[in-house]
């Protein structure tokens, strides 16, 4: 990697800064459910922007953490900004025993390293880089930090949209891939409950036509899997299910959680339309089911915007050194709520590394200053086109 411009010089000389914030965010428990956790975040991500040229504004919520919105004070004129966004929860619940950050000479170790706290560091230095150079003055950008991407942004969404339409194009800051990856397209996903009702009984004065409402969920977990389709790219997986009080009662009640992922809006609806037709469906006498759809996102296609933004970033990672590709990715996140305005959009840059939503989660070290210098002179490169 090249090391011949300031932004590179500036980041180079606060590397160490990075670690550091990197660690105290991780050793800070912020699972999606644990607000006071995702709330000492936020103070602490506020804390770092002591700079006159940016203002921090907190969201407060009630349920989950408050989200932070922190955007640069540019005194020009403009019709459209930047947006950058990460989240600072993580899958891991507070009472988790995976806790703690560890490092070697080349990896770091710990909840939230790549999903996605190693992120929100790339984007905090990102732009402290570009203030160094006076560039927030003159660039009109807005980062949110949002507390609930890990269970489908519900507090969070709306604002996520509301900024994505003030915007020219957004970067979102989950991990690199490990050949250096960076997103273009998304599945969507469904993320569905199903409640199925039978009658209970004794199971030793039960006949071949008893209630069950676990008998009636297997059917209709078969006929939910059946919707997988890999020349489609839909996915189904009935992934969690409860019911029954004991071996001799006939099951009065069964649930299952369902996830669906799919690559087109099209395949969104016919999903949807299974799910209702399979749900009112009846295998068995005397038992009935609803559904609820928990949380939902669209798919991010790979859009001929999306993909030109990524040349652009391509450009500069080129002129920088930076190995980067293009990936289509069947994971969801807060991208897919801003293609669905239409804006240009890419995922995937923060930090590389491997196994989020794993107590292996890892980084590789020396992608958490790479991603910075691309983040920031990819800005750079934007804000020259807009003005």
């Amino acid at each position: 990697m090249t090391h011949d411009n300031p932004i590179t010089s500036f980041l180079n000389a606060h590397e160490p800064e990075m670690f550091a914030l990197l660690e105290k965010m991780v050793r800070i428990q912020s699972g999606s459910h644990n607000k006071k956790g995702v709330d000492r975040v936020a103070r602490l991500i506020q804390s770092t922007f002591q700079s006159n040229t940016v203002s921090c504004r907190t969201m407060e919520q009630t349920k989950f953490g408050n989200h932070l919105i922190v955007r640069s004070l540019c005194n020009k004129p403009f019709h459209k900004q930047i947006l950058v966004v990460g989240h600072m929860d993580t899958v891991f619940p507070e009472n988790t025993d995976f806790n703690g950050y560890r490092e070697n000479t080349t990896h770091c170790y710990g909840p939230g390293v790549i999903d996605m706290k190693g992120g929100l560091v790339v984007g905090i230095f990102a732009l402290k880089a570009l203030d160094s150079l006076g560039l927030l003055k003159k660039t009109p950008i807005t980062f949110i930090f949002n507390s609930d991407e890990e269970i489908g942004s519900p507090g969070s969404g709306d604002l996520i949209k509301n900024e994505a339409e003030k915007s020219a194009c957004a970067f979102v800051l989950e991990c690199g891939g490990l050949d250096g990856e960076v997103v273009t397209g998304h599945k969507g996903n469904l993320s569905v409950k199903l409640d199925v009702f039978g009658k209970s009984g004794h199971a030793a004065f039960a006949g071949k036509d008893k209630a069950s409402a676990i008998l009636e969920l297997a059917h209709k977990t078969i006929d939910l899997e059946s919707l997988n389709d890999n020349k489609k790219g839909i996915t189904v997986n009935v992934g969690t299910i409860q019911g029954g009080m004991g071996p001799n009662t006939v099951p009065e009640y069964a649930t299952a959680r369902i996830d669906f992922r799919f690559v087109e809006q099209k395949d969104h609806e016919f999903l949807r339309e299974s799910i209702s037709k399979i749900a009112a469906a009846q295998k068995i006498p005397h038992t009935r089911a609803n559904y609820e759809i928990i949380s939902a996102r669209p798919p991010m296609e790979q859009t001929r915007a999306n993909r030109k933004l990524f040349q652009t970033v391509k450009t500069v990672a080129k002129r920088l050194d930076i190995p980067i590709r293009e990936e289509f990715r069947s994971g969801v996140s807060d991208a897919n709520i801003i293609a669905e305005q239409g804006i240009p959009v890419l995922d995937g840059l923060g930090p590389i590394g491997a196994k989020d939503h794993s107590k292996d989660e890892y980084m590789i070290k020396a992608s958490l200053l790479q991603r910075s210098i691309l983040l920031a002179c990819s800005i750079i490169e934007l804000s020259f086109f807009k003005h």
